[in-house]
């Protein structure tokens, strides 16, 4: 895979899914921005990677729950590198606990990251983005068959799947492609269960283990790619056969 010559914006760069993305479309000739909401210094670690690497990277500072740091986000990096060819929308927030006992203020900061966010990141990403782009969301594999405790989180994603099924026929005509990723159990510093759930979880999965970031990252590579240019409006689970 060759993406010389393309600006690549990963919203939620600095760790995890975003990182392993980040880092591969470096690897790949991709001029990377690294969007981060606060950790500075695990961004710019990405920032060292890739460009120790032979690649081009930046780090840029911005709250994705905000529309006025999305809007910066995407300006500041027009402004650096002229344009815009792949925008993967991958900052959001997992949340897991009893419908009875979710709060307002807990709806509204899910929702305000994952759903208001992500439609707005979609939107400049439509504004900004060249002719023949690329926009790909990370959603998760639980929109297609919710665990109890995780309504609140998956109904914020399978609204963002169906922002690009809509966004998707509206950009077409300009050869712009939206897609979904969506991850079963990954391995990431943000997944917190007990050992027994964890292996659980690799027990019911047929092929026997959890995710790792690369896994979702080869995956939206593949779609951002030429290869990847007649695949839209799709959700790709990238779960290892879990659901």
């Amino acid at each position: 895979m060759n993406l010389q010559g393309k600006v690549a914006i990963i919203t939620g760069a600095s760790r995890g899914i975003g990182k392993a993305i980040a880092e591969l479309l470096g690897r790949a000739k991709a001029a990377v921005v690294v969007n981060y909401a606060n950790q500075a210094d695990k961004a710019e670690e990405v920032v060292k990677t890739i460009n120790q690497e032979g690649g081009s990277a930046i780090a840029i500072q911005g709250d994705m729950s905000k529309v006025t740091e999305i809007e910066s986000l995407f300006s500041t990096t027009k402004e650096h590198f002229k344009h815009i060819d792949i925008v993967v929308n991958n900052a959001g927030q997992g949340f897991f606990k009893p419908h009875v006992e979710i709060t307002e203020a807990e709806f509204d900061s899910v929702f305000n990251l994952n759903t208001k966010g992500s439609f707005f990141v979609m939107q400049q990403a439509a504004k900004h983005i060249t002719d023949g782009g690329r926009i790909v969301n990370i959603s998760t594999s639980g929109t297609k068959n919710p665990m109890p405790t995780g309504g609140l989180y998956v109904g914020s994603k399978g609204a963002l799947e169906l922002f690009a099924v809509a966004l998707s026929k509206e950009l077409g005509t300009r050869g712009i492609t939206v897609n979904n990723v969506a991850p079963g159990v990954t391995a990431t510093d943000g997944l917190v269960l007990p050992a027994s759930a964890l292996e659980e979880l690799k027990s019911i999965t047929p092929l026997g283990r959890l995710g790792e970031p690369s896994d979702v990252a080869n995956v939206v590579a593949f779609l951002v790619s030429q290869e990847g240019s007649w695949v839209t409006s799709q959700t790709i689970q990238a779960n290892g056969g879990i659901v």
